[in-house]
């Protein structure tokens, strides 16, 4: 049996770059691990790829499998088709996937299906809405997983209730907050900023690409609808996803959009940029998982445009919202914040900045176990 542990983790999409850069950091330190890393390509663009490796000094990919945009079903089935062949030939101990995207998915399956184990970074989460795809996501990779990382209590409660052992959960705390408090001192206002006549506290920031929302002619105009009608009160700076740029187009929303100079739409931004531009707004409009953490950890006001959400802890000790997708309510509660009425985040435990700290020990021990069950 080889001396070194190989690790090998899937990403594909920027949430996923941002959680494994902390945990690849730490990696550094332990000579019996040997990582191997594959980028899936699920996020091709280059604001919402490379950028991002380069800001957070993650390694280059041992492996990129170029697999781009596509429904569900082909990204999953590419990823699969290409990954397969990778995990015959580097023979990985265990595999990694994080969060809930397709990616994420093909992997664990094609890993299990292979009689890899797997480890679910950022497991146990649940909406409780099937309509979202990322729940159905979630929901497999969870019961096909050997180590399961939970980010919250809530998530471990929701595993249990599904009837997973309760010694492959780990509670280990959100390791988003990691990477946030590493670069959250380091970050300044874009350069943007003042190009585009930004004042601090004085804007807010949308952004948008769910399926539930953008892919439904009725449901995407209702929200532009509320973000206009805000924007008389507060300029909108919207970096705007390809899917929903996309989206836009294909309904004619277009002009309906491009009248109002208050609607401040930009390509997709970098990490440090993104963060800068929320950190010094005074409200944040999303449907991103991650923007709810992030807003959560930097204590500034977030309204979720969902009718449930996997963050629950956001809404219970942060400063998020759900207000669903109605275009009264988005304005109404958009209108509290402006006026001063917002909610202060109260301390989350493990979100400390420690997270990948405890998931490389426990890894690193759990992993030497599974594999004398595996392999010996």
């Amino acid at each position: 049996m080889r001396k070194k542990i190989k690790i090998l983790t899937v990403v594909g999409t920027r949430p996923n770059f941002i959680k494994i850069a902390p945990l690849f950091e730490e990696f550094k330190k332990y000579k019996e691990i040997s990582r191997v890393l594959i980028h899936t390509g699920q996020h091709y663009d280059f604001e919402m790829s490379n950028v991002f490796f380069r800001e957070l000094k993650i390694p280059k990919p041992d492996y990129d499998l170029n697999i781009g945009s596509g429904s569900h079903a082909q990204q999953t089935a590419r990823v699969m088709l290409k990954i397969e062949k990778v995990f015959i030939k580097e023979k990985p101990d265990l595999v990694i996937v994080v969060g809930d995207v397709n990616s994420s998915l093909a992997g664990a399956l094609t890993a299990v299906k292979l009689h890899i184990p797997v480890a679910h970074i950022e497991a146990g989460q649940r909406s409780f809405d099937r309509e979202m795809p990322e729940e159905i996501n979630r929901i497999l990779i969870d019961h096909i997983s050997e180590l399961l990382f939970v980010s919250t209590e809530d998530d471990r409660k929701n595993l249990l209730k599904e009837g997973i052992d309760k010694n492959k959960i780990f509670l280990t705390g959100n390791i988003m907050t990691d990477a946030l408090l590493k670069i959250k001192k380091k970050v300044v206002v874009p350069y943007f900023f003042k190009k585009i006549g930004l004042q601090k506290k004085k804007y807010a920031v949308l952004t948008l690409h769910r399926a539930g929302n953008v892919d439904k002619e009725r449901r995407l105009k209702e929200i532009l609808e509320a973000i206009l009608k805000i924007s008389e009160k507060l300029p909108i700076v919207f970096p705007i996803h390809p899917r929903t740029k996309k989206m836009i187009r294909i309904f004619g929303f277009k002009k309906l959009i491009s009248k109002n100079k208050s609607l401040i739409i930009m390509p997709p931004l970098s990490y440090f940029d993104m963060i800068g531009l929320v950190k010094n707004s005074k409200l944040v409009l999303t449907d991103s998982g991650g923007l709810q953490h992030e807003t959560t950890v930097l204590n500034i006001p977030c309204l979720t445009i969902k009718k449930t959400t996997e963050w629950p802890i956001t809404v219970e000790k942060g400063t998020n919202l759900v207000v669903g997708r109605s275009k009264e309510r988005i304005i109404k509660e958009a209108l509290k914040v402006i006026s001063g009425r917002v909610k202060k985040a109260k301390k989350i435990k493990y979100w400390d900045g420690k997270t990948s700290k405890r998931i490389a020990k426990i890894l690193l021990k759990k992993t030497k176990s599974i594999r004398r069950n595996f392999y010996e």
